[in-house]
């Protein structure tokens, strides 16, 4: 709960520092009652849990309610996680300053401590959107601004968000096995939030001529994914994978909504819980514990190799006449929003969705970004 100020002309303004009277004065003055307080809960993850867990209430016909949805859970992730006795929520998504800053233009303290409210986060996708739809939206910030928060999203993700690399190759009987490590770097769960958003593995086997004999993952101009039976079919998901053998099965990282009849939906207001979410762990989470609003559903709940640890996947592609020696190539990818989330909204016709649907498949190769890779020979 967030208090309401005691009057008008009493506004607390919390932060971390402790601000002398007199600036508390000046400030007091010159905005008609906000007053600097420190306080420690602004350095609390608790702080950011106060937002960033909701829920969402879902309806029925006549508008009953039918239940609820657990829309994003990143705080509580964060408790299940080892993270508590590691970082904060603000050490990552407001990083330190390192050395003495003033907090203010004027009569400004340097203090040790202070964090960039940059807000660094997932979503460079929308972003991007603003940018390129800067005067249909009403965009004030500038396109250079604009630009640099989305590559600096990107960096964030690319260095912060997960790790991918290659366990093992053999090649027995004219079939390549691969094992592939996926491995969350994140206090929570990769991808979090808002259910929109799926990161997946793209793999590519060649042979000695370079040509592909196997390919799983491979993303389209459109924004979506080869393969993905959700994209293909609204009534459809991909599965979670334990081994891939055919090209048309991808490992994707998601969280997939059922509504009150079971059937998948992309609907907040009619979405009750998950068919699936095999989302990537973070340390320390023990999936066996974990409360039901944040629990792994479908098969990774019982696959042996989808721990805190990481993901295992196997690939078992046949070579065929193909002469190696052959080539892994391993990629990682993340869309903040997925081509059936999109796409969904295009039976609506007010002018909002239909907007938003036409600037997505304007966009559609801009809607992801690789997030790591690896390769390996045999």
């Amino acid at each position: 709960m967030v208090n309401p100020p005691a009057s008008k002309s009493e506004h607390p303004e919390y932060g971390p520092f402790a601000i002398d009277a007199g600036r508390q004065r000046v400030m007091r003055t010159s905005t008609g009652g906000f007053r600097p307080t420190e306080d420690a809960h602004i350095r609390d993850s608790a702080l950011c849990g106060t937002c960033h867990t909701l829920k969402t209430r879902a309806l029925g016909p006549g508008g009953k309610d039918i239940g609820s949805l657990p829309e994003q859970m990143p705080y509580p992730e964060w408790l299940h996680s080892d993270y508590p006795n590691r970082s904060s929520c603000q050490s990552c998504h407001m990083p330190e300053i390192h050395g003495q800053v003033p907090i203010t233009a004027v009569l400004g303290v340097p203090r040790e401590g202070a964090h960039q409210h940059t807000f660094v986060a997932a979503n460079f996708f929308m972003l991007r959107m603003l940018n390129s739809y800067r005067k249909d939206l009403s965009v004030s910030a500038l396109p250079t601004e604009m630009t640099a928060a989305s590559e600096k999203a990107v960096a964030f993700l690319q260095s912060q968000s997960a790790r991918v690399s290659i366990s093992s190759v053999e090649l027995v009987s004219e079939r390549l096995q691969v094992q592939v490590l996926v491995e969350n770097l994140s206090g929570h769960k990769m991808p979090t939030a808002y259910p929109s958003r799926r990161a997946w593995l793209h793999v590519v086997v060649r042979d000695a001529h370079d040509h592909a004999v196997f390919e799983s993952g491979a993303l389209h101009a459109d924004g979506s994914i080869e393969g993905n039976d959700n994209d293909a079919d609204p009534a459809q998901f991909e599965p979670h994978y334990r081994e891939i053998t055919a090209a048309d099965q991808v490992q994707i990282y998601e969280s997939v909504l059922k509504d009150g009849d079971g059937h998948v939906t992309t609907g907040l207001l009619s979405a009750v819980g998950y068919l699936k979410d095999n989302r990537l762990l973070p340390t320390g989470f023990k999936k066996e514990t974990a409360e039901p609003d944040i629990a792994v559903v479908g098969d990774a709940a019982e696959d042996p190799n989808f721990t805190d640890a990481g993901s295992l996947v196997r690939y078992s592609v046949s070579t065929g006449n193909a002469q190696g020696p052959f080539h892994v190539e391993v990629e990682l990818w993340y869309q903040p929003i997925g081509f059936r989330w999109a796409h969904n909204l295009g039976p609506y016709k007010a002018e909002e969705p239909q907007r938003f649907v036409g600037y997505y498949d304007s966009m559609g190769s801009a809607t992801a970004v690789l997030l790591a890779r690896a390769d390996a020979k045999q």
